[in-house]
């Protein structure tokens, strides 16, 4: 099955292209087929919401996205480029420059502050101080976490986690997200402020987001949602019922 972007065409290749992609795993003298000769397609400012049940493959779809894993045939192309033949070196400095990835877990490093957190990538990308400073003071007033740039992780809630997660994933400037279960360890309240972020950043930054969930909830944020069943893609694009309104 073919899933494509249904937004306005914009120039260059999409963000992230899937081309014939299967996945297979041998587990106990059997094959699994995680993924079945997938076809997608996000562009800058994309919001993708993928939906499906425990087992139905979305989190190995979201690892081939985000150059994770390797396919078993097909092609991940991020901003034109293939990865399925590239080098894990090339693939590491991919991942870094190109791609914010967002773990369910939050992935934040215990002993650094939130600010600390989100300079971390451009640490790794060997930009100056000042330019550190200018991204990162950006991003923290971008999700609201003034007053929490000291703290670490620790003394944080599970919503400010996520929105450090958020930052950090934002601060090289890349314009493909890949969010695992963003909502799978909030309450619902927390849950909602945290999609409206989100949703917000998607708007003004022109990012792709492509969000893999099992909460029906957070379809209502995205322009178009996607189901994924036994490795397998069905368009369910749709408009957002929130399209329009002022972001939650």
């Amino acid at each position: 099955m073919s899933i494509h972007s249904t937004g306005a065409h914009r120039a260059g290749p999409p963000v992230v292209e899937v081309k014939g992609l299967s996945k297979e795993y041998t587990t106990g003298g059997e094959t699994v087929h995680a993924l079945r000769d997938v076809e997608f397609a996000a562009e800058s400012g994309d919001f993708v919401a993928i939906h499906g049940p425990s087992g139905s493959g979305k989190t190995t779809f979201l690892n081939m996205l985000g150059c994770i894993d390797r396919p078993t045939s097909g092609d991940v192309l991020v901003y034109g480029e293939p990865t399925a033949r590239m080098s894990e070196g090339r693939l590491a400095t991919l991942r870094r420059d190109k791609i914010g990835l967002v773990f369910q877990t939050f992935n934040l490093i215990p002993v650094l502050s939130t600010y600390e957190n989100i300079e971390y990538p451009l640490l790794l990308q060997g930009l100056s101080r000042s330019r550190r400073q200018e991204r990162v003071r950006r991003l923290i007033d971008a999700v609201g976490l003034d007053k929490e740039a000291r703290r670490r992780p620790s003394k944080l809630s599970g919503g400010q986690r996520q929105r450090v997660a958020l930052a950090r994933a934002l601060v090289t400037e890349t314009h493909l997200v890949l969010a695992d279960e963003p909502t799978g360890n909030l309450d619902t309240e927390t849950s909602r402020r945290v999609m409206g972020i989100i949703q917000s950043l998607n708007a003004d930054r022109d990012v792709a987001f492509v969000v893999v969930t099992h909460d029906p909830m957070v379809g209502d944020y995205a322009q178009r949602t996607v189901e994924i069943s036994d490795g397998t893609l069905t368009d369910g694009v749709r408009p957002s019922p929130r399209e329009g309104q002022p972001c939650g």
